[in-house]
Parts: structure tokens; sequence; C-alpha cells
């Protein structure tokens, strides 16, 4: 579409005056989104863990840095999701997302034919555990895209069993804790291409939403600042720092903390001049694993939130669109 008119913003696209991006004097408290040192992480360093603690209660957002990921790695996955948005439309579409199917290449959580349109394209795959991918979405002609997906996924897997164990602990559980409520700790990557748009402010890259599993891993362009978050009322963004990880608390790991953390609304505005691109892992739990308040985060305050499985409000999440935070229907009398 941008191919052929880059100068114009069809209809779906466009916001609702209330849903458009604006400019918020307040940007420049992005400076203040915290950042963990993962090194320290792994040592079970305390002050290290005061911080990740702080940083899920007060921003639910975070950017990790010293994750120990290779710049190389890093630049092949981006290349690796770069190969395939550059592939002609004909050949992307022969990845397209079937009917009740996530994993694929378009948009998600469309729901009518008048409903507003992200300005991105996103291609979404299972990556771990290896039984749950499903490689007729994979774009193997894409040069090493099985590979490299493969090894950023071992890395992933790594990063958010160290950022668990450290969840654990802050929860007075045991390391293994947090890993042993997921049953099967499954990984999920989202692509995200967002290419420039000629009026960023009539659209949004991606609409404003929470995520539905335990916490996202996200690796944003370093040179266009695009994510922001939803805090005291404002739309503030998060400043990429550069190799560094964003990571935020999901509805799963809010439910499980008993409100302690805070999964926040987050969404993604476009850029004029520069497309910019992203990978997102989702770390959710399994199907048949359950959401509920934890015995120790119930010791100094009641429950807020029901038990349900898992795969219940994952039906919950994806049956609405992006829009707003999902976890409201489980939240108990008094705590709406």
């Amino acid at each position: 579409m941008v191919k052929i008119d880059p100068h114009a913003v069809p209809h779906r696209y466009i916001r609702d005056h209330k849903d458009r991006p604006i400019f918020d004097p307040l940007s420049s408290i992005s400076s203040e989104v915290p950042v963990i040192d993962f090194s320290l992480l792994t040592e079970r360093d305390q002050h290290e863990q005061k911080k990740l603690d702080s940083a899920c209660k007060e921003w639910g957002f975070f950017q990790i840095i010293n994750h120990g990921v290779g710049e190389e790695l890093l630049q092949k996955m981006n290349g690796a999701a770069t190969g395939f948005f550059d592939l002609e439309m004909e050949d992307k579409q022969k990845y397209s997302m079937a009917e009740n199917d996530l994993q694929g290449y378009g948009h998600a959580f469309v729901f009518s034919e008048d409903q507003k349109l992200d300005w991105a394209d996103l291609m979404f795959l299972m990556t771990y555990p290896p039984q749950y991918r499903n490689l007729k979405y994979w774009p193997l002609a894409v040069p090493g895209f099985k590979e490299t997906v493969e090894e950023y996924t071992r890395e992933i897997n790594r990063v958010s069993g160290e950022i668990l164990g450290n969840l654990s602990v802050l929860m007075e559980m045991e390391e293994e804790g947090l890993k042993e409520l997921h049953q099967v700790v499954k990984l999920g990557m989202s692509m995200n291409y967002y290419p420039p748009c000629p009026k960023p402010d009539l659209v949004l890259g991606i609409s404003p939403h929470s995520d539905g599993g335990t916490i996202t891993i996200l690796l944003q362009d370093d040179h266009i600042t695009a994510l922001q978050i939803h805090r005291q009322g404002h739309w503030i963004p998060v400043k990429p720092l550069p190799g560094a990880f964003v990571v935020n608390v999901g509805d799963a790991l809010e439910v499980w903390s008993n409100g302690r953390y805070k999964s926040v609304q987050h969404r993604v505005v476009t850029n004029e001049s520069r497309a910019r691109m992203s990978i997102v892992m989702f770390v959710t739990p399994h199907d048949e694993a359950e959401m509920g308040p934890l015995e120790p985060m119930l010791r100094d305050a009641p429950a807020m939130y029901r038990n349900i499985k898992c795969i219940d409000y994952i039906r919950h999440f994806l049956g609405r669109k992006l829009d707003g935070n999902a976890l409201d229907f489980l939240k108990l009398q008094g705590n709406q």
C-alpha cells in the first residue's frame, strides 16, 4: 500500500480524534524508565532485585542491559525479519494467517469491516517449545531465517528464565516457582514492521493494549522512539537504549502478584520519514496453567482477581479487539 502511494493514508487507518497521538509535554520523563543490570540479577544481587521489584510495581516496564545476547545475533535477528518483510507481497501472503490461527502474516484482532487498522505489518510465530511450531508459517526461503530464530529463541529463553527466577524470589517463592506455575513456558515471537507514514498524527502503529502473558521482551529499533506507555494519565515514550531489551509485565504476572506488579497499557506511534522494525517475544504459560493471586501475595491484601485457567483468559483476550486492558473482567467486586 505504501509502495503504491506513499502520500496517502486510507480512511481505514485514520483514527477518531480522541484516539490520535498528540504531543505530550511530559515526554522528557522517558529517561526515568528504569534500567536494570541483568548481569547483577544473575548473581541475585539484592540491590538490583529491589530495583526490579520497584520497576514492576511503579512502571510495569524496564530496560535491561548486560543481558549477554551478542550484538551479532541481534543484528542477524533484525536481518531475518527484514528479509521477510522485504519479500514481494505475493510471497509474503503465502504465509498469511489462517482463520482462527494467530500464527502467520497479517493483522490480528480484526473483527469488523469498519474497525480502524494499525499502521503495521506483523508476522507471529510460536518458537518454543519446538512442538508448538508450525513450520508452514516460517519463511524458510529467507536465508538463515530458521537458524537465526532458533538461536534467538534459546537466548531469550535464558534471559526470561533469569527474570522469572528473580521475580519468584521477590514474590516469596522458590526460584523455580513461577516457572512451575507455567507448567510449560511458551515463547511466541511477533516481528513488527512499521512503514513510514505521511500523516503520523492520524494513525497508530499499534493500538493501546496490555499483554496477556507473563512478561514480554522487546528488541526495538535503536534509532526511532515509537513505543509509549500509559502512566499517570500521560503517554510516555520509551527512548531506545542501544543494545538493551525492553521488558514489561503481562496480565498473568499482574494476577499472580495480586496487582503488586502492573500490566501497563502501551502503544506504538509511527514515523513520517523512517520505517521501524521491532522483535517482540511473549513469555506465556501453558493453556492448562491457572492464573490467580498467589498465597504469599494475599498476606497483606484481599484477592483482587478471581482464578481462571490460562486458556480461558486467552480466549477472552483474543476474542476482543486490541483496545485497553483485558484484565478488567477478572477483577473482583470492589476492585473495578
